[in-house]
């Protein structure tokens, strides 16, 4: 029993000199790599003496005192006390979570089950509360199916407090091919008293949407990655927006690559994919992703891309390089009432029915629902299926 006792004791001694080590590793990797001062939040003035001063690591600064600061950058005491919270700060922010953190999930900002609301009761029940806050979501479709409208309402539903499945921030739309639809933004926000009746009006009055709302143009792929790099993640770290919106990867890709660039195009892919998995999970912020469609030119296509969910020979564009990057995807369709949906025939009159379709998704099964886009937003609707 006692060597059983001394095996378990050592057994956890060791685990712990491995966290130790991996952690270790972490914080050294920050501390002595090159930092670019211009990512970080600070006044131009403190950014310019640092680089004047030729310092160019996180333990460089750690290692002088207040004093020696002020000498080599010649900045006031107050602008190095601005500077050192500032770095300490990276590290802090480097630490990763325990086990026993995220089991007993106490705070919010680290929860695996926070959402972002559709704005929409039938729209959050298919997506179980909305779209996750950590992770890429894609959303996909064929032409006029609905997927800016569904972006614009998000933009809007990111801004409401968190009682009403908002995050109590903004939202930042990067467009890579169409002018950003401003007079339909503005639609959606003069109706949002009447669309989102769950919410008092007062509150609704005391929101500022279109202030909220940062527009971005990227319409190569070096354009778009130092927009990511920089302005989104300024923005992000400066806590105006938690939410990021790009409509669409495929449209950065459509000219760039030929049928020979294949390999090329998938470390793009992967270098976007990693850099906005990161955005969301080091500021908890939901990234949705507009894709197009293609037609698919055989049956195994049509499976690897929407795992036999839909019936249309139709997959999302950007190949499964891309499909790994993603924690969900979903796929928008207009159809027409004499149109099958997978469920059976819809019974429906009114506005253009469509359907929105989760493809996968860790946490949910395979399901659809119907929507309508009328002047006040995107609306789910509940149809009859004949018995």
């Amino acid at each position: 029993m006692k060597y059983i006792l001394m095996f378990c004791i050592s057994c956890m001694f060791d685990k712990t000199s491995i966290y130790r080590k991996s952690l270790g590793s972490v914080l050294t990797t920050v501390l002595y790599q090159d930092m670019d001062w211009d990512q970080f939040d600070m006044n131009p003035k403190v950014i310019a003496a640092v680089k004047k001063a030729n310092i160019k690591s996180v333990k460089e600064i750690l290692n002088l005192s207040g004093a020696d600061l002020q000498r080599l950058t010649k900045l006031s005491s107050m602008d190095v006390q601005c500077l050192l919270k500032t770095v300490s700060g990276t590290l802090r922010k480097s630490c990763v979570l325990t086990a026993l953190q995220l089991y007993q999930d106490k705070d919010h900002c680290t929860s695996q089950h926070q959402k972002l609301s559709l704005g929409c009761s039938v729209l959050d029940s298919l997506l179980r509360g909305g779209i996750p806050v950590v992770g890429i979501t894609e959303l996909a479709g064929e032409s006029s199916a609905g997927k800016t409208q569904i972006s614009l309402q998000l933009c809007l539903s990111v801004q409401y407090p968190y009682e009403y499945g908002g995050l109590e921030s903004g939202a930042v739309y990067i467009c890579t091919e169409d002018v950003f639809p401003n007079k339909r933004l503005q639609q959606l926000i003069d109706q949002q008293h009447t669309f989102r009746a769950d919410v008092p009006f007062d509150v609704i009055q005391k929101i500022k949407f279109g202030n909220s709302v940062f527009i971005e143009h990227a319409a190569d792929l070096d354009t778009f990655y130092n927009c990511i790099a920089k302005r989104i993640t300024l923005l992000l770290s400066r806590g105006m927006v938690r939410l990021v919106v790009i409509d669409s990867m495929a449209a950065l890709f459509r000219c760039e690559f030929g049928a020979k660039d294949s390999v090329m195009k998938a470390r793009y892919l992967q270098t976007f994919g990693a850099k906005l998995h990161n955005l969301s999970s080091r500021f908890r912020t939901p990234i949705l992703c507009i894709n197009q469609v293609t037609d698919a030119v055989d049956e195994t296509d049509v499976a690897q891309s929407n795992f036999g969910l839909l019936d249309k020979n139709i997959s999302p564009a950007l190949g499964l390089t891309w499909s790994n990057q993603l924690l969900m995807r979903l796929m928008a369709c207009r159809i027409t009432q004499s149109e099958q949906s997978p469920g059976g025939a819809l019974q429906h009159t009114g506005s253009v029915l469509r359907t929105l379709s989760v493809v996968f998704a860790p946490h949910l099964p395979q399901s659809f629902c119907c929507y309508a886009v009328n002047l006040e937003g995107v609306k789910g609707v509940k149809v009859k299926t004949p018995l």
